[in-house]
């Protein structure tokens, strides 16, 4: 699975400045962490289930990206960082597709990642007719415990929103949470942080393990017509948001290998799920 790699690899890249001329590896007001991870997630996909990969080399699945998902029960609506889905026949097709992503989202890419995704088949960004699988992204880096509420409401609201617009489409969830027991906040350090940086301090693995247990106690369901994702995923890195190497965690509290929150298995299972309920398409 190449997806985690990918992700720190490339936010340890500082990409995103302020207007005190701050580079950051990581900012809250931007979605360029989560859009890497979704592009990672697909990648994955793409390489783990050759039924997707058939139905894109087909044109039957396209993608789509902050894609707005209605519930029809509710008339709630939110934003979802990236679909697959089938094409519409109501607009026109975008230009860029999937690779075309690796350069506007600046992912650092190793040779044998460049080599897979040269043999994949080209996934195209077109509008989004019904929507087979949404994807979202979040990250819990620093003031751990106070930012709980909010992290659980947001996914909570995904998986809800996702089912009822499509009860058939795979809600799929994915969190970054940050086990680095100093971390610079661009929230915190709004001047020329080089001068005079003002650090945040976590109490670990305490804090990290909150969060953990915390997206561990999200809704998942086992079939159609259930409430809760279909497959969630949580990620542990050591990010100080300093510009140095941003690292995977893998020992407790990150899941372990065969964990239902553990990256492999929540690709398993959504390449599973996607065989047996698209296998019509």
């Amino acid at each position: 699975m190449y997806g985690p790699g990918i992700l720190v690899r490339s936010l340890s890249v500082p990409t995103r400045t302020d207007r005190h001329l701050n580079q950051w590896q990581y900012h809250s007001r931007s979605d360029h962490h989560s859009k890497v991870a979704c592009w990672g997630i697909i990648f994955d996909l793409l390489l783990t289930c050759p039924l997707l990969r058939r139905h894109v080399q087909e044109g039957r699945v396209c993608f789509g990206i902050n894609h707005e998902m209605r519930d029809f029960v509710h008339d709630r609506k939110k934003d979802l960082d990236m679909v697959l889905c089938t094409p519409s026949s109501g607009g026109p097709g975008s230009q860029s597709d999937f690779s075309s992503l690796v350069a506007d989202y600046q992912i650092v890419l190793s040779a044998d990642e460049q080599n897979a995704l040269l043999s994949m088949p080209a996934l195209h960004r077109a509008p989004v007719g019904s929507v087979l699988m949404a994807l979202e992204a979040k990250a819990a880096m620093t003031a751990h415990q106070r930012a709980l509420p909010r992290l659980y409401d947001e996914l909570n609201s995904s998986h809800l929103t996702v089912h009822g617009a499509s009860d058939q489409a795979i809600a799929a969830g994915f969190v970054m949470v940050n086990i680095a027991e100093r971390y610079l906040s661009p929230d915190l350090n709004k001047k020329h942080r080089a001068t005079d940086p003002q650090w945040s301090s976590h109490r670990q693995p305490r804090d990290a393990g909150l969060v953990i247990d915390k997206v561990r106690q999200l809704p998942k369901r086992a079939k159609v017509g259930d409430t809760g994702y279909d497959a969630l995923a949580i990620v542990v890195v050591d990010a100080a948001n300093d510009g140095s190497p941003i690292d995977l965690r893998g020992a407790p509290p990150a899941p372990q290998p065969g964990d239902i929150y553990h990256y492999a298995s929540m690709i398993d299972r959504v390449a599973h799920i996607y065989a047996t309920r698209f296998k019509d398409l």
